[in-house]
């Protein structure tokens, strides 16, 4: 009776343990979204759950317009038994910023549950004016927000067009607060600048006041821009992501206070700058754009040597300034010493009040004669924006002395002191006029038959034929030649569209605007479409889609980006003559691909 008994209550046991986990299995499925607050100010945050009852997968939270994400998605379970019950819990949570005044809504999520797609609703937000808390019930990122500041302090904040302007970019961090990382989420790209990066190799921190507090602070980067435009520029912001440790109100064991994690995104904020036209008065007739404080001299490595021996003339600018955004002034010398295209050197080093050392240019010079060389004085010219003037620096006059090579006989060289004239030559010659034969031909002799020219004219034909045969194939093997004609046809063309700037070789501002309407008209003839409307990226785009070789593409491009620089940087006769030559293979590249 008693085994019976015990039997029995086993079975109701395992009957009650399998009803408990069949309710269980059962329970409905829910998923919700909960709200710290449905009302906030525009500096306050808002916390946002997600919670289910069950494990799911595949989440997909909502774009959450009008709010960005400071925090987030941080993931919480909790799962126990009471009194042979489960319950089980798992939450998403989000930490928002509002981007603005405004009602909101926050949309719906979604989450796969076995196999099964539930979503949560939607809860609207209303978000007011900024609100006045007292300090205790100030939120991490409140904290954040009054500790960070990244600032960028300009250095010479109106210049002058081609003068320095040093940025430095520091992070301000008060003793509240550490900062544990930092990553740059946005680079600026100093448009309409000339720009030196000057890479920190070690930050330092420093003690400094930021709007009468006191603060730490490390300098993060540092640049030195050159405005290569005049008028009001804008210095686009570096933006940071900055992960900080924020201390709150509670105590560990041994009352040391507890630090919690977030992440802040601080931006230095744009920076404008004025910058002033060079003036006109007194400007110098070879002023070539340097800007600063110079000096200037030429010499040579010798000045006595032979002819066929070969000397160095260094034309040398030393000073600080935009050393390397001039040109150099080149020297007027004799025709009849021959000087080699100059070898260009530079010793120019970079510091936050701008670039200083040296550049030059070296001609190679070699006499092909005997006699005296001058090599006349050489001007240059820079405006001083320290005096607000014009400066204008003379090289000395230079004497070459050739001591010994052959006399140049073509030239009357005013410098030669040979004043001896040539011995006549007597050659027996002298008398020829009077003729002792006369070579009289009797008349009526000079017959055309059995002649020379008889013969000539009988073997002509025949002379032609192989002359017509090989001419013929000349003209059929051409013909087959479709690469070449179409080189032939791309070069003519080429030549046809560039001609305006052919002619304007040596005048930069008009070179460089007919070479960049050959380049559009080109466009225009060859695809019947309107490049003039086009920027320098869809025209690359286009070219993409054509087929057009990558070489070829951005060899079109850096045609474009010249002309546009060309208008604010000084080049030289030999960069127009490059850059003419260049855009002539680039449209015959680039009809043979059409």
């Amino acid at each position: 009776m008693q085994t019976i008994i015990k039997t029995y209550l086993i079975f109701l046991s395992s009957l009650c343990f399998i009803t408990t986990i069949q309710a269980q299995d059962d329970q409905s499925v829910t998923f919700e979204v909960k709200l710290s607050k449905n009302k906030l100010g525009l500096n306050e945050r808002l916390r946002v759950d997600f919670t289910m009852n069950k494990d799911g997968d595949d989440f997909n939270p909502p774009d959450f317009q009008g709010f960005k994400v400071v925090m987030g998605p941080s993931q919480a379970i909790s799962s126990s038994w009471i009194n042979g019950k489960r319950s089980f819990s798992k939450t998403y949570s989000y930490t928002l910023a509002p981007t603005g005044k405004g009602n909101f809504t926050i949309k719906q999520a979604t989450i796969v549950i076995d196999g099964k797609t539930y979503k949560s609703l939607a809860k609207k937000v209303q978000v007011t004016a900024a609100v006045d808390k007292p300090g205790d019930e100030m939120t991490v990122d409140d904290i954040a927000d009054d500790n960070l500041h990244l600032v960028a302090e300009v250095v010479n904040g109106n210049p002058y067009l081609n003068e320095a302007v040093s940025v430095i970019y520091k992070l301000y961090v008060s003793n509240a607060i550490n900062v544990t990382n930092f990553r740059a989420v946005d680079n600026p790209k100093y448009n309409n600048f000339w720009s030196q990066d000057m890479p920190v190799t070690k930050y330092s921190i420093q003690n400094g006041t930021y709007k009468g507090r006191p603060y730490k602070y490390v300098i993060l980067k540092r640049v030195v821009l050159y405005p290569q435009k005049t008028g009001r520029l804008d210095i686009e912001p570096l933006s940071l992501d900055v992960s900080i440790d924020v201390p709150t109100n509670r105590r560990d064991f041994f009352g040391g206070r507890i630090y919690t994690s977030t992440n802040k995104i601080v931006s230095a904020g744009k920076r404008s700058i004025n910058v002033k036209t060079l003036p006109t008065a007194g400007k110098p007739a070879n002023f070539s754009g340097a800007v600063g404080n110079f000096d200037f001299s030429v010499t040579t490595s010798k000045t006595n040597l032979n002819a066929s021996e070969s000397l160095q003339a260094i034309v040398n600018v030393t000073g600080k300034g935009n050393l390397k955004l001039f040109q150099l002034p080149e020297p007027n010398l004799p025709s009849s010493l021959e000087v080699y295209d100059p070898e260009f050197k530079e010793k120019v080093r970079t510091s936050l009040s701008g670039m200083e050392g040296t550049v030059s240019n070296s001609y190679t010079i070699v006499p092909s004669y005997r006699g005296k060389y001058p090599i006349p004085s050489i001007s240059f010219s820079y405006f001083n924006p320290d005096t607000e003037t014009y400066e204008v620096l003379n090289s000395e006059e230079i004497l070459i002395n050739v001591l010994e090579g052959p006399a140049d006989t073509s030239v009357n060289n005013s410098s030669t002191t040979n004043t001896n004239k040539q011995a006549v030559v007597q050659t027996g010659g002298q008398f020829n006029f009077i003729k002792t034969k006369p070579g009289l031909i009797p008349i009526g002799s000079n017959y055309f038959f059995r002649s020379t020219s008889f013969y000539l004219w009988w073997l002509l034909p025949l002379l032609l034929i192989p002359i017509a045969i090989l001419f013929g194939k000349k003209r059929d093997a051409i013909a087959s030649d479709v690469a070449g004609n179409r080189i032939k046809k791309a070069n003519k063309l080429a030549r046809k569209y560039l001609s305006n700037a052919k002619k304007a070789m040596g005048n930069k501002e008009t070179f460089y605007i007919s070479l960049e309407k050959a380049l559009h008209n080109y466009l225009k003839a060859k695809l019947k479409i309107e490049t003039s409307e086009f920027s320098k990226d869809k025209i690359g785009q286009l070219l993409l889609q054509k087929q057009v070789d990558e070489t070829t593409n951005q060899g079109f491009i850096g045609l474009l980006k010249n002309c546009e620089m060309a208008r604010y940087s000084p080049f030289s006769d030999v960069q127009m003559q490059e850059d003419y030559n260049k855009a002539s293979e680039v449209i015959s590249y680039l009809d043979k691909q059409l």
